[in-house]
């Protein structure tokens, strides 16, 4: 069984910029490096919560057409999209299964995906 690292996904709103909705993305798995270095950054010192948007900033390697997923664009993004990210890092390193409830893109229906390691 190979080790699934990256986890694609869809917000439910998405990140918009300069008029553009980026929503597909690609969550990879948290090294330790992930959870122990922003420690050291000055915006979590200062206010531990941002520990979040600098965590999630690390793993969400993709985000539409965007360049680069950097804490800026953490910071925009709408609370239910930034709620959707938090479950979905809790869930992919939590190791349990993962069913996550969405809206398909193209009809608007109520749709269950599974993305739980080893499920297809």
């Amino acid at each position: 069984m190979a080790l699934q690292t990256e986890y694609e996904f869809a917000l439910p709103n998405g990140y918009v910029e300069d008029g553009q909705v980026h929503k597909r993305g690609v969550m990879r798995l948290a090294t330790a490096a992930d959870e122990i270095l922003p420690q050291k950054d000055p915006r979590v010192q200062g206010n531990p919560a941002y520990l979040t948007i600098i965590l999630l900033s690390r793993v969400v390697t993709k985000l539409g057409s965007l360049p680069d997923v950097n804490p800026r664009v953490i910071e925009g993004l709408f609370i239910q999209d930034l709620t959707f990210l938090q479950e979905l890092y809790r869930r992919v390193n939590g190791g349990e299964e993962l069913t996550l409830k969405t809206k398909c893109p193209h009809c608007g229906e109520g749709v269950e995906v599974n993305l739980s390691p080893g499920e297809s």
